[in-house]
């Protein structure tokens, strides 16, 4: 199977592509070298060499997914003192004003 300048043109329109006129033969060249390469590689006997393990229905082994507390060397408090609920308190931006304040 051979690209032809047609199919170029359409796969560039699909991905919304700008090609060239000038650029267009070298893309089919190079793509068809690619293809060529492809073509040999197809060529090539595999029948010695041994499958690679393939995942079945029962899917990938995946560990247990397990939470660990990370140890801090130095206390949250002492950087973020205002604390509430495990959650930082912070002072409110000049640049976010409440709703009510805005007219």
């Amino acid at each position: 199977m051979a690209v032809t300048p047609d199919d170029v043109r359409h796969v560039a329109g699909l991905a919304r592509l700008g090609i060239p006129e000038a650029t267009l033969v070298s893309y089919v060249e190079q793509l068809n070298g690619i293809l060529a390469h492809v073509d040999v590689l197809q060529r090539v006997d595999t029948a010695m060499v041994a499958g690679k393990p393939v995942v079945g229905e029962q899917g990938m082994p995946l560990r247990p997914d397990v939470v660990n507390a990370v140890p801090l060397h130095i206390p949250r408090e002492r950087w973020a003192p205002k604390m509430v609920d495990g959650f930082f308190l912070v002072p409110r931006l000049a640049t976010h004003e409440d709703a009510g304040e805005a007219s």
